[in-house]
């Protein structure tokens, strides 16, 4: 951001962070001095509630949103549904508009879940570290499905289409993958390249 600051580009940084971040000196050092010099950056905190297996409310005081935390440092702070694909497209695109206008940062908070374990892609419901009921609910908010269903109220999206839809995703992956293990390695002497010290 302050690159593109300096470079008078219109382009626009984007960090994105989980709840336990703002927990880390160095969310608040980065924020502060993105208020200071006007930088062209968005925050995008997307609050699951856990930090790998400790709930936000054992780790921070009650009643306190993250986006009011980092309101604190002069910057302009939403707290919004993060599954709710339609409003964090609005949101984020507001803010985009406003860091190239020359607004400076923004804090965006999505709440949202994490279904699977913190690293990896298996359940692990079986912990202890959190209630079936509360998976439950964060599962019936599926932003997948939620938006699925506006599209089908539009009338924008049928069974047919999303077929053809998920069959095309499909093969974009597989094309990547193929692209990706028939690739060369990269030759030694790029190894430094693009990286500052």
């Amino acid at each position: 951001a302050l690159k593109i600051s300096m470079m008078d580009e219109s382009r626009v940084a984007t960090v994105f962070l989980g709840d336990a971040a703002v927990e880390e000196g160095v969310f608040h050092e980065s924020v502060n001095f993105a208020v200071l010099r006007h930088l062209p950056i968005l925050f995008l905190c997307e609050n699951n509630l856990y930090s790998v297996y400790t709930h936000l409310s054992e780790r921070q005081p009650g009643g306190r949103s993250i986006a009011d935390l980092a309101r604190g440092y002069g910057i302009e702070s939403f707290a919004a549904d993060g599954n709710d694909v339609l409003e964090v497209e609005r949101l984020t695109r507001q803010a985009t508009d406003k860091a190239r206008g020359g607004g400076g940062p923004t804090f965006l908070e999505f709440s949202t879940y994490r279904w699977r374990e913190h690293c990896g892609p298996n359940y692990d419901n079986d912990l202890g570290y959190r209630t079936e009921a509360e998976f439950l609910e964060w599962q019936a908010r599926d932003p997948l499905a939620r938006f699925e269903s506006v599209l089908r109220q539009q009338e924008l999206v049928d069974d047919a289409s999303k077929a053809s839809l998920n069959q095309d995703i499909e093969q974009e992956i597989e094309a990547a993958f193929a692209f990706a293990k028939s690739s060369p390695f990269p030759q030694s002497d790029t190894l430094d390249s693009g990286v500052y010290a």
